[in-house]
């Protein structure tokens, strides 16, 4: 009988530590996505003083880690005072952009922005879209020997993109984070774009 009686216990401890393990880490990630911005944009983007409070792909998130005695409550490895491997209660790595593969989409999209994007940018022809990739919002502000380039540039910038987003998923064990890497990554090219540039928010343009 004591033995039926252990496996509702076991049960829900065993769903604990796969909700543990699928955990989304959300603060990882977005310091993950603001390195990898910056870098493709430049050191002198923007800092995110004027982004949005209201949800929208520019919105800053505060940091909302916990802090005092629920920090170290938090950080006590409950699991391994119950009999359960910690490995199973550890908190979550690093999101990882350092594979051969997310480095070398990081160094074409840096060479793109700076030879033809970054233009594109400052003349309001080109805004960041609320899905992470961009658009080209106001063509007749490009010259009309450009457009053509600047539309291939675009073309290719969004495949490299959406390679991004996946890549950093696979590349993290996680392949199912996708939607929710790119949804990061949406909100920080708006939180490091430059004063004066164009991005969509509540189905509309906004400028920085």
């Amino acid at each position: 009988m004591r033995r039926w009686m252990g496996l509702p216990v076991a049960a829900v401890m065993l769903t604990a530590c796969v909700t543990i393990n699928v955990y989304f880490p959300a603060a990882e990630a977005r310091e993950a996505a603001q390195e990898f911005v910056e870098k493709v944009i430049g050191d002198d983007a923007a800092a995110p003083e004027g982004a949005e409070q209201d949800g929208s792909p520019g919105a800053w998130v505060p940091d909302t880690r916990p802090a005092g005695a629920v920090a170290v409550l938090r950080g006590v490895d409950w699991w391994a005072l119950v009999g359960v491997g910690s490995a199973h209660a550890q908190g979550q790595p690093d999101i990882t952009i350092k594979t051969p593969a997310i480095q070398a989409i990081q160094a074409r999209m840096a060479s793109r922005f700076e030879s033809q994007l970054r233009a594109g940018f400052d003349a309001g022809a080109l805004g960041f879209a609320a899905d992470g990739t961009i658009v080209v919002r106001d063509a007749a502000a490009l010259p009309l020997k450009d457009r053509v380039a600047i539309n291939q540039a675009v073309a290719d910038d969004n495949r490299d993109r959406k390679a991004v987003y996946r890549e950093v998923a696979v590349a993290n064990g996680h392949p199912e984070w996708e939607s929710q890497i790119r949804d990061v990554f949406a909100r920080q090219w708006v939180s490091s774009a430059r004063k004066g540039w164009w991005y969509q928010s509540g189905g509309g343009w906004k400028q920085k």
